[in-house]
């Protein structure tokens, strides 16, 4: 049986949750009526980093909030599946969009809703504080809380064992 770092070899793309992945699952309701979230800005440029290497990276979410897709729209996501009431069928649209085996996917989740759509993933992953149910099919388990760096975590693994994390082109004025 392959390691964990054997298996970031194969990965060719990205997807994941937002609440609890890319926030620590804390709402606050605006009064406005707007759910606002935190992320931490590492992960956004480690999302920014992945596509720049050619990554395709897909934001799969049952949320609905247009703030979430500007987000990740403003990182350079075009694959942002919002009010995904089944994941699985969004992972299969981004998946024969790019051409990409299920083997080839890093799938990061954090709670039941993610769990059909991390068995069919080849590299499902969560963050250290994801449900129990979540860290028991997860093939990485980042030392790292939800929205506390946990997809920089992932992302930065797979860009290095690719030799794609720190270039000369990171450094250019």
């Amino acid at each position: 049986m392959k390691n964990f770092k054997e298996k970031l070899h194969n990965v060719k793309a990205f997807a994941f949750d937002v609440d609890g992945v890319f926030t620590d699952g804390v709402v606050i309701i605006h009064p406005s009526g707007e759910l606002v979230r935190t992320t931490n800005t590492r992960d956004g440029y480690a999302v920014h980093k992945a596509i720049q290497q050619g990554f395709p990276v897909a934001i799969i979410s049952g949320g609905k909030s247009e703030a979430v897709r500007e987000r990740f729209k403003g990182l350079g996501v075009t694959d942002i599946y919002l009010g995904a009431t089944d994941k699985v069928e969004a992972l299969e649209d981004f998946r024969f969009k790019y051409g990409i085996e299920l083997d080839q996917i890093v799938y990061m989740g954090d709670d039941i809703p993610d769990y059909e759509v991390m068995k069919r993933v080849g590299f499902p992953t969560c963050p250290s504080d994801a449900a129990t149910e979540i860290i028991a099919i997860s093939s990485y388990i980042s030392s790292y809380a939800g929205g506390k760096g946990c997809v920089r975590d992932i992302i930065e693994q797979v860009l290095k064992l690719k030799g794609a994390w720190v270039n000369n082109d990171n450094y250019k004025q």
